[in-house]
This record gives C-alpha cells, sequence and structure tokens, in this order.
C-alpha cells in the first residue's frame, strides 16, 4: 500500500502503580530521522525502539514520547511513607537532644526528604517496564501505521484523478497535430509567396523541414505518456515509492515544458499550461508519500 509520511497515533497502558503512554507523530522528511523523548528511568529503551520503529518505517521525521506516571490509590495507599516519617521524627529527636536550638523541620522540609512521600516509580525497577513499554510501542505503532496507509489511499486517488485528467487532455492534444502542423504550413507558405519567393528554393524547403522537426511535437508526447503510465504503475505496486514518484514529476513537467516552447497553436498552449498545473498539484501530494 501507499503511505503517507504525516500520521499520528497514541495509546497508554497501566502496569502495576504505574501508567504508561505512548504518542507517535510524524511530518515530511526526505529521510527517516527519529526523535525520542523518553523519562530518564526508560532511557535506556532508545536503541530497542529505534530498531523497531526503523524496520517498520523508511522517511518521515517521526517523534516517539513516552511518559511514566504514577498511579496511587489514595483510598488504599497512603501518599506518606509512614515508616520513614517516624524515622526522621527519631532523627530529629536525637539531634535536638544533642543541639536544642536547632530549629524545627518544616513540612516542606520533611515532604522533601529522600523517601517520605511514596514514589511507585523509585519503587518499581525500570528493568520491569521495559517489555509492556516495548508492548505499548507495537499497538501504537501498527495505529500509526494504519493512520499513514489510510491518507496514502487518499493521496493515491487524488494522483490517478490528476493522472486521468492528463490524459484526456493528451487524447484531445493528439487528434490536433496534423491540423496544427498543416496549417502552419500554410501561413508559412503564404509569407514566403509575400515575400516574393521561390518555396520550391532548396534552402527554403531545408529550413522549412528543419522547423517542421522543431515543432514536431509527437516525441514529447509519447515520453509524457510513458511516464504517465509509470507513474500508475508505480502508484498501483506500492510500496516506499514517493522518492521515484517525486522523479516521475520532474520528467513529466519537463517534457510539458519542452511542448509548451513548442507550441505554435494557442489551444495547445492552453492545454499545456492545464497539463503543468495538474503536474504541480500532483507533486505537492507526492512529497507527501513515504
Amino acid at each position: 500500500m501507499i503511505a503517507s509520511m504525516t500520521g499520528y497515533a497514541a495509546l497508554s497502558s497501566e502496569y502495576s502503580s504505574v501508567s504508561l503512554a505512548l504518542e507517535l507523530r510524524s511530518v515530511n522528511n526526505r529521510f527517516l530521522d527519529l526523535q525520542f523523548r523518553l523519562p530518564d528511568e526508560l532511557r535506556s529503551l532508545e536503541p530497542v525502539m529505534r530498531e523497531l520503529l526503523t524496520t517498520r518505517l523508511a522517511r518521515g521525521k517521526i517523534e516517539c514520547r513516552l511518559t511514566l506516571s504514577s498511579q496511587v490509590n489514595t483510598a488504599q495507599n497512603s501518599l506518606l511513607h509512614h515508616a520513614q516519617l517516624a524515622a526522621l521524627q527519631i532523627l530529629s529527636q536525637e539531634v535536638k537532644s544533642v543541639f536544642p536550638t536547632a530549629s524545627d523541620l518544616s513540612v516542606s522540609d520533611i515532604l522533601r526528604w529522600p523517601g517520605i512521600l511514596n514514589d511507585h516509580r523509585t519503587i518499581l525497577n525500570p528493568g520491569e517496564l521495559h517489555a509492556p513499554c516495548l508492548d505499548l510501542l507495537q499497538h501504537t505503532l501498527q495505529l500509526f501505521m494504519t493512520t499513514r496507509e489510510r491518507e496514502g489511499a487518499t493521496l493515491k486517488n487524488i494522483l490517478l484523478d490528476r493522472l486521468n485528467r492528463i490524459r484526456e487532455l493528451v487524447a484531445i492534444l493528439l487528434p490536433r497535430l496534423p491540423d496544427i502542423l498543416a496549417s502552419f504550413q500554410s501561413r508559412l507558405i503564404q509569407r514566403i509567396q509575400t515575400a516574393k519567393l521561390n518555396e520550391m528554393d532548396e534552402r527554403i524547403r531545408q529550413e522549412f523541414t528543419f522547423f517542421a522537426n522543431r515543432i514536431d511535437v509527437d516525441e514529447e508526447l509519447s515520453r509524457l505518456q510513458a511516464h504517465l503510465d509509470e507513474v500508475e504503475n508505480t502508484l498501483q505496486s506500492g510500496g516506499v515509492v514517493g522518492k521515484r514518484l517525486d522523479f516521475l514529476m520532474q520528467e513529466l513537467n519537463r517534457e510539458t515544458n519542452t511542448l509548451a516552447s513548442k507550441s505554435v497553436d494557442s489551444a495547445v498552449s492552453q492545454l499545456t499550461v492545464e497539463m503543468k498545473v495538474l503536474i504541480e498539484q500532483m507533486r505537492e501530494q507526492v512529497q507527501n508519500i513515504e
């Protein structure tokens, strides 16, 4: 399938006394650029997460954000660690017995004391969270890929619609070419006769043949149709095709520019302008494809 480079997915899960939340978001980029926002406790997971994302993603600027928060039920668990609080009280009394003038501990001093508050993240071994985090990443990545593929399908339909319109313009242009050349030849002969030149003169005939070849766009139209077929085949084959489609857009634009430069008919010029507009619209959409 065709996948867009823009996407977003977020999932959360609970493990023991902590809550895990993972978010993936991406925007366009020529290459794969992975950026991680991880808690310090889980920083060691980055190489494994990077490898997992690299196996599924090829292009785009990807941000992976993992957050870790405590899940404390105040109805069952006190925020205060009473054993540590009792030990601090004993220590404070011992210090006061030696230094009677020492200041009493304030509430903020007590709360900042290490171990007074129940912090389940410090109690829980970070290694225990590795498996749940990777499992959460797998599920989030699957949802992320689904959103990118869904948007990619929309982009594919847009490109095919523009492609068909260009084919319609080519079909309008092809039957007109013989008449355009005949009309141009007739006007040129009239000008030669007005100038009282001999149209049978060998040099004039050579110049006419040379200029007729210059304005002949049959070869450009053939290449344009071949590129259109290749774009459609690439879209139907799917996969990581963004760079190839971008190259084909350049080729389509080159052939259309040549058609415009060779045009000696206003109708042909109008058709080529519309083609260029359609190709530019396609090129902008291709920038979003992985």
